[in-house]
């Protein structure tokens, strides 16, 4: 019991930290002028019903506790019981406006820049950079914005992404054991989009020396994204920030190298990648390019290979959802063979109608985007409730999406109930302005890996795992499977890679 406390304590103790030091620097910051809601004498504000919590701390032990990634925890549920859909509260010494409620997220989302704005906690912005996506509001974020969406345009998603998206799907497929051996299907997973997005961004083959490199300085990157900023040796933002500098090296180098190829007279640089259409097709700094293609390798690999981990999980629990996977991939693969077709065109992707419903409800049940950060620019009243202007407000989308009164068993994988148009509530990628930019790839990836995993393997689960909240989706052991080999004229397991 001692332990499970003591183990408890450490778990916290980098956000006990980040919230004494958040607390001490919002109260400086108000002693000296900073905006705080002062209600007029005539009325006073009607906060949605809420309470503080502890001193100095607020309610951030109870909110940060984990708990399994298909239900919102004890912490949420308590709370929504007790006060309702939107509630106050007190994290990481902020004060703070929760939203369970599918209404006020979706206006959240949509008032982007007018009422609220992002506003991500700062060991974010320090581990990815200012010029990071995900922290940068207003014009700037437009414009990181606008070159994204260009790169990840409909027309790139056919005729390069899509070929891409397949041929290292293979390459994991591939390498997998013909059978009893178990190995971790999350790792497999990340390994995917890792290598996916590392030649997509900086035509970084997989396999090669330098690539790993980068992929096992990625994984301490990541464990300092959600560390307190505490920038000293051995803590994990520490860390974070020496890999995140290894990682800009590489990057460097690789804008250096393709700089130099284009000055050369005649040259014809042939990558077609994020890095040389950042240099060609906009003025964007250096320092603006570095940090775009850490925050785009970010946001494209660990989201998504999660979501897939996900959905490997819930079809093994599923046999039902699998059989009839299976039997639209190989309806998809008879008529490509008939045309005489080796490879998925985009009308293939596009006949992958139950497929998109498998992914929907992973999304949904799984929610790999928990919940958002905002903050309240302007004073804004809804639904009855003033929520004042400094406030933070966290718009939860699993809480939505987990909603009884939204979705029917909604802990319960159930990808039939996507035949019906999606609702309005559901909104894995976000919305408004800032909908994600590569959620269109993010889909075609699960699609084309679903693809051929079901055309070519049988699999279970090693030993019994499942996904859990550490506050990101994690499998405690890794997602442990085991495969076989499904033997037939649509396997593709034993043909060349070669592009």
């Amino acid at each position: 019991m001692m332990a499970s406390i003591t183990s408890e304590l450490l778990f916290f103790l980098p956000f006990i930290l980040l919230a004494l030091l958040t607390f001490y620097t919002t109260t400086v910051a108000k002693c000296h002028g900073a905006h705080r809601w002062r209600p007029t004498k005539k009325k006073r504000p009607n906060l949605p019903p809420g309470a503080p919590g502890w001193p100095l701390v607020g309610e951030t032990f109870g909110y940060l506790r984990p708990h399994p990634a298909t239900s919102v925890g004890r912490f949420m549920e308590q709370h929504v019981a007790r006060y309702g859909k939107i509630y106050r509260s007190s994290l990481f010494g902020e004060r703070t406006v929760v939203s369970a409620d599918a209404g006020l997220n979706r206006y959240i989302l949509q008032n982007e820049g007018r009422l609220f704005e992002c506003s991500y906690p700062r060991s974010i912005g320090g581990i990815l950079g200012k010029w990071s996506m995900l922290v940068l509001v207003g014009d700037a974020h437009r414009e990181m914005r606008a070159i994204s969406l260009n790169f990840l345009s409909s027309v790139r998603l056919r005729a390069v992404l899509l070929p891409e998206v397949e041929r290292h799907t293979l390459l994991v497929l591939r390498s997998w054991p013909p059978a009893d051996g178990a190995f971790s299907a999350q790792h497999e997973a990340k390994k995917f989009t890792f290598n996916l997005m590392a030649k997509n961004i900086m035509s970084m083959d997989p396999g090669e020396e330098e690539t790993e490199r980068l992929r096992l300085e990625y994984i301490t990157f990541m464990k300092g994204v959600v560390s307190a900023p505490l920038n000293f040796p051995g803590t994990a933002y520490w860390k974070a920030l020496k890999s995140r500098a290894s990682i800009l090296g590489v990057i460097e180098r690789k804008m250096e190298d393709r700089l130099e190829k284009m000055s050369k007279e005649n040259s014809s640089v042939e990558e077609d990648d994020l890095l040389g259409w950042a240099l060609k097709q906009s003025n964007l700094s250096k320092e603006q390019i570095l940090d775009l293609l850490l925050s785009l390798l970010f946001a494209g690999h660990e989201t998504s290979s999660m979501a897939l981990a996900l959905a490997i999980f819930f079809l093994e629990g599923c046999p039902k959802a699998v059989q009839e996977l299976r039997e639209e991939h190989l309806e998809i693969a008879r008529r490509q063979r008939l045309r005489g077709a080796s490879k998925l065109s985009w009308e293939d992707y596009k006949e992958m109608v139950f497929t998109q419903c498998v992914i929907n409800e992973t999304l949904r049940l799984g929610n790999v985007v928990r919940f958002l950060h905002r903050k309240v620019i302007r004073d804004v009243h809804y639904n009855g409730y003033d929520i004042p202007r400094g406030w933070k407000i966290l718009p939860v989308l699993a809480a939505v999406h987990l909603d009884s009164s939204l979705y029917e068993d909604p802990n319960q994988f159930n990808p039939w109930r996507w035949k019906s148009n999606a609702p309005s509530s559901f909104m894995p990628y976000g919305g408004g302005p800032r909908l994600c930019a590569g959620s269109e790839l993010a889909k075609l990836e699960m699609a084309i890996f679903l693809h051929h995993l079901v055309l070519n393997f049988r699999w279970e689960l090693a030993e019994p795992d499942r996904a859990f909240v550490y506050p990101f989706v994690d499998f405690p052991k890794g997602l442990p499977i085991r495969v076989q080999r499904i033997a037939g004229e649509h396997s593709v397991l034993t043909e060349s890679t070669a592009t």
